[in-house]
């Protein structure tokens, strides 16, 4: 393997290496942050903030609660079905702190979906916003979950503000549909009895898991990232070391705009930016634009992460020329590939360049990124971060020279255990020297920057979100006048990409209406066809296999 001639393109200030083993588990390290940042502001949400000795306090009560659920042993499975939420950061922290696995949902799972979730993952219990109770309602007999614990959009605000919240969300805008879920627990009383529970230290290790984290593959079958306490600490220290010459925790705030639930957000915000005593403004609907805005000018941003859709949204909203940027110190694009025109439109309306970087859900997430002291934006995914190693390879795993296109694969602490419960998935993705084969086609220049060209997998990166096009075919086909379907990716300026559906029909009378119609029933919206296209035969290989890369070709895409 090459020399890893990217450490000359480090800043100032970054190591070459990190000490995974600094610390031994997640709740160590988070108890090193309560105690050096205690009085500190950690959270914001809506005007509500929290300090590290709040975030402390609340979530060593609801540790302490699980803990004292009959049948919740170390090592069990919670899943966590919230948007970004005061409450979101009291609950993940919770679960590491009580030994427990935390399984993010997307809140906005259809009942198919989530309980594909629940079911591979054994969870056995979930953490819900009443809005998607009735969700959870609908598939909890077909799960092992047995304790169901909900909270409301307002239960970490002061009194009046919360029950006027909870009011408004329940009875005005009528975002909350009538549901009983039998021996659902209240997130408030949880606390109330986690209070007068006793929190003991779980026996953790470095190799017990800390997030099951889903993800999936071209065969749309969604996979457990088996993320252990080491893999997620040596990415925050990673990254952590990447950050902190320019950080400084008294000069901004940094924003929490991406869900939590989702692998970047859940690292850079909730677990880097923590380590770093930082002060994350939650922003629960980014969809919001004119009320993110007014966010960016109440708290003047240090720090923004977010993917190339974001950036775009913004610039395009009026008011959003008119913050004061002066104190950002850098945007961060991830998720998906930050489009030229808008990182120069970014640069020249806020003066600084977005630093794009490179990740995976199997990496923790974080695999490289570009020096944040850069000025300006230059297309690559950056260098590889401390103690990783990248390295560009042949179809046989031959390392291949500076220029040539191959796949990335990477190797270091960050990379994951495994997938849950498959090993022929893990066996295939992972070699037996530790290199994770990421399906992504690209090249290395001579300075050690990594510019991706092309996916090997069929994946559709719709805003930052995969989308697996074989679980958008399987949808289809359903449809009895769907003889057969294929998707692709298409370029979208809004989303970076939207999927597209092409059909073989059994029922001439099957219009584009009807088949987005159906899928809308068993897809979260991001996964709803945009575009169908009807057809009187899909290509295919000599043993039948329909030939995506074909579709593309003849759709210019």
């Amino acid at each position: 393997m090459r020399d890893k001639t990217w450490i000359s393109s480090y800043a100032r200030g970054v190591p070459a290496e990190i000490d995974p083993d600094r610390y031994a588990t997640l709740p160590e390290l988070l108890g090193d942050s309560f105690e050096r940042f205690a009085d500190r502001p950690a959270f914001t949400n809506r005007g509500t903030t929290l300090s590290f000795a709040d975030i402390d306090r609340l979530s060593r009560d609801f540790a302490a609660y699980l803990q004292s659920v009959p049948g919740l042993k170390r090592g069990e499975r919670v899943a966590v079905m919230l948007p970004n939420l005061l409450q979101s950061v009291v609950v993940i922290y919770g679960v590491l702190r009580a030994g427990l696995v935390v399984v993010n949902v997307n809140p906005l799972y259809t009942p198919r979906e989530l309980k594909h979730q629940l079911v591979d993952s054994g969870a056995g219990t979930i953490v819900v916003l009443e809005n998607f109770g009735a969700t959870v309602a609908e598939v909890l007999a077909e799960t092992k979950v047995e304790n169901v614990i909900v909270t409301r959009v307002g239960d970490q605000f002061r009194p009046l503000k919360r029950l006027t919240v909870n009011f408004v969300v329940k009875h005005v805008r009528k975002h909350v549909p009538y549901v009983t879920i039998a021996g659902a627990v209240d997130y408030r009383t949880a606390l109330a009895e986690g209070r007068r529970a006793q929190l003991v230290e779980p026996e953790l290790g470095a190799s017990d898991l800390a997030f099951l984290q889903y993800t999936g593959g071209t065969t749309g079958v969604a996979k457990g990232a088996m993320l252990t306490q080491r893999n997620i600490l040596s990415n925050v220290l990673q990254g952590k070391a990447w950050f902190e010459p320019h950080f400084d925790a008294g000069t901004g705030h940094v924003f929490a705009a991406l869900p939590l639930y989702h692998i970047f957000a859940l690292t850079v915000n909730l677990l880097i930016y923590a380590a770093l005593g930082a002060h994350n403004v939650l922003i629960t609907n980014p969809r919001d634009l004119p009320a993110f805005i007014a966010e960016l000018e109440r708290y003047p941003c240090a720090f923004l992460t977010g993917v190339n859709t974001l950036f775009n949204a913004l610039l395009n909203t009026p008011g959003f020329a008119s913050v004061d940027f002066s104190g950002m110190n850098a945007a961060l694009g991830g998720g998906m590939a930050v489009q030229r025109g808008v990182a120069e439109r970014w640069r020249e309306t806020t003066g600084v360049a977005i630093q794009q970087g490179y990740g995976l859900t199997e990496t923790s997430p974080i695999v490289s990124c570009n020096p944040l002291d850069s000025s300006e934006f230059n297309g690559s995914v950056g260098v590889p971060l401390p103690s990783t190693e990248v390295a560009i390879l042949d179809d046989d795993g031959a390392p291949l020279g500076t220029g040539e296109k191959g796949e990335i694969c990477v190797r270091g602490p960050q990379v994951m255990a495994g997938y849950w419960n498959r090993p022929d998935a893990t066996a295939e993705t992972v070699t037996v020297d530790g290199w994770l084969r990421t399906g992504d086609i690209g090249h290395m220049d001579e300075r050690g920057f990594i510019f991706i060209e092309d996916r090997k997998k069929d994946l559709i990166i719709v805003s930052g979100f995969n989308v697996y096009p074989n679980e958008v075919e399987d949808v289809a086909m359903l449809h009895p006048g769907v003889r057969e379907a294929a998707a692709i990716g298409v370029e979208d300026e809004h989303s970076g990409e939207a999927v597209k559906l092409f059909v073989v029909r059994n029922d001439p009378a099957l219009d584009a209406a009807g088949i987005v119609e159906h899928c809308r029933q068993s897809l979260t919206g991001y996964k709803v066809p945009q575009h169908v296209a009807f057809v009187d035969e899909l290509p295919k290989s000599n043993v039948g296999k329909i030939l995506r890369r074909e579709l593309r070709d003849r759709d210019g895409s």
